[in-house]
C-alpha cells in the first residue's frame, strides 16, 4: 500500500515550498546507489 502522504509543505520565512515526497525518495535511492557504486570502485 502506498503512503497517503505524497507532499510536504515547507515554510521558510515568507516562501512556501511544496515537496513531492515520492520524487525525494527516488532521488535518495539514486544517491545511495551511486554511493555504493563508488565504494565498490575504491576497494579494488
Amino acid at each position: 500500500m502506498e503512503s497517503e502522504k505524497k507532499q510536504r509543505l515547507v515554510i521558510d520565512g515568507n516562501a512556501f515550498y511544496e515537496i513531492d515526497l515520492k520524487c525525494l525518495e527516488e532521488k535518495k535511492k539514486k544517491q545511495e546507489a551511486a554511493k555504493k557504486h563508488r565504494q565498490k570502485g575504491q576497494r579494488k
